[in-house]
């Protein structure tokens, strides 16, 4: 395929969205702003290959440079069952990829001296002020031998366990950055779960109840993945802080001033016409996985997950971070903000990090290019969602990347940051 063909098909795909629905962010052609066409044409090749192997049904992939959009394509189908094809504006469930939009309402308030890190989360919620920390007790020995190993994996049940006292609180810093121990394992959850099946009818003050289960580990002592409970604590503070409902702080304070139009916890009809539905591989096929009750209620508003959007809109949010937190004409954060929540707080020595990975505030941080065997430049940062949404941010390249699907593939995924940075000339 020729260049200019290829940009002509690029420029196409940007500009076919659904009437009546205007596209907010900038385009411009690859070449304007430092990207091969040629080379971009391998995530084209890339996305095909992982829909005929069966990985995904779709997805929708996105590459902006120094605030504009260079690539759109949308790729596959929405539903296989329909066979609608996936489009520009398809609407995703983005689940974790919500926390980094939870960590920059907190960075916002935090700017205006509403929110310390240092903060202890009891001044928020005084419940957690007296947390206890869950210590596993060795199993009993077996015959003749060592202690039997406590069963792991999901399902599994709980190891038995005592607690003794936190011998710190938790702190905004902690939540952030995953290292609290609030709701990250397996030990001492079962209160949190109670009250986590509440969540539709309390909306964010569920997490006011997690008094009641015990932290994995002392506070600061390791990186454990709160996969709910952590961000959605942040949310609630958040909502104390603003004196304001979260989805309306991020609508009044971040969605609107970005232009993110197509971005919500709760969908239209219209957007619902456009949401991609999920899929997980059992036994080598792709079978739909979609829950209604997954979605975000009109209530329940969450800061861990439950967002959905369109890989335009989100690039809104994450060129602005990659701009060190203004775009075009209007300041979200202060550089010197986005610097901090793109550093590593966490090391990758710490255990739970991954080699060549720290841990920011509400991202991955990369540290080490080599160790993690990535094209990325160090100092990028992004995260993930469990369907199979991913993004990053890269301030010394001004470059974002994006790619959402409804299929979990680690490896799909860093294949795309692969080909993407291997599109940069310039």
């Amino acid at each position: 395929m020729s260049r200019a063909k290829f940009a002509s098909l690029l420029l196409g795909a940007l500009l076919a969205v659904a009437p009546g629905l205007v596209l907010r962010a900038e385009t411009a052609t690859p070449q304007s702003v430092g990207l091969s066409s040629e080379r971009l044409q391998r995530v084209h090749e890339l996305v095909d290959r992982t829909i005929a192997a069966g990985e995904i049904s779709g997805a929708v992939t996105l590459v902006a440079r120094n605030g504009q959009v260079a690539y759109l394509e949308a790729q596959g189908v929405m539903d296989l069952a329909t066979k609608k094809p996936m489009r520009p504006d398809s609407m995703f469930r983005l689940a974790s990829m919500s926390k980094p939009v939870a960590a920059v309402a907190i960075l916002m308030l935090a700017e205006e001296g509403k929110v310390r890190l240092s903060d202890p989360v009891s001044k928020f919620t005084p419940a957690y002020a007296n947390l206890e920390v869950a210590i596993e007790k060795p199993a009993a020995p077996g015959p003749g031998g060592p202690p039997a190993a406590a069963p792991a994996g999901p399902g599994a049940p709980p190891p038995a366990f005592y607690t003794v006292p936190a011998t710190r609180q938790i702190t905004v810093l902690d939540l952030l950055t995953h290292t609290s121990g609030l709701m990250s394992g397996r030990m001492g959850n079962s209160g949190g779960n109670a009250a986590f099946t509440q969540r539709h009818e309390l909306g964010l003050k569920w997490v006011e109840q997690l008094d009641k289960s015990a932290l994995e580990f002392q506070p600061g002592t390791r990186w454990a993945y709160s996969a709910v409970a952590g961000f959605d604590a942040l949310a609630h503070i958040a909502e104390i802080a603003a004196g304001q409902e979260y989805s309306a702080f991020l609508q009044q304070r971040l969605f609107g001033p970005l232009g993110m139009r197509d971005v919500t916890f709760w969908p239209s009809t219209e957007q619902r016409s456009r949401l991609a539905t999920v899929y997980q591989r059992r036994d080598g096929k792709l079978v739909a996985s979609d829950d209604p009750d997954s979605m975000s209620g009109q209530k329940y508003h969450g800061g861990g997950g439950g967002l959905m959007a369109t890989a335009e809109t989100y690039a809104q949010f994450a060129m602005m971070l990659a701009n060190g937190g203004e775009l075009n004409g209007v300041r979200i954060l202060s550089p010197r903000t986005v610097e901090l929540m793109g550093s590593a707080f966490i090391p990758s020595t710490l255990p739970g990090r991954t080699a060549g990975e720290g841990y920011g505030l509400g991202v991955r941080v990369v540290t080490d290019s080599a160790a993690r065997g990535t094209w990325l430049s160090e100092g990028s940062f992004g995260w993930s969602g469990a369907y199979g949404t991913h993004f990053w941010a890269d301030p010394k390249e001004n470059l974002v990347g994006i790619v959402l699907a409804q299929t979990s593939s680690r490896a799909f995924l860093s294949d795309f940051e692969n080909a993407v940075m291997q599109a940069l000339v310039e």
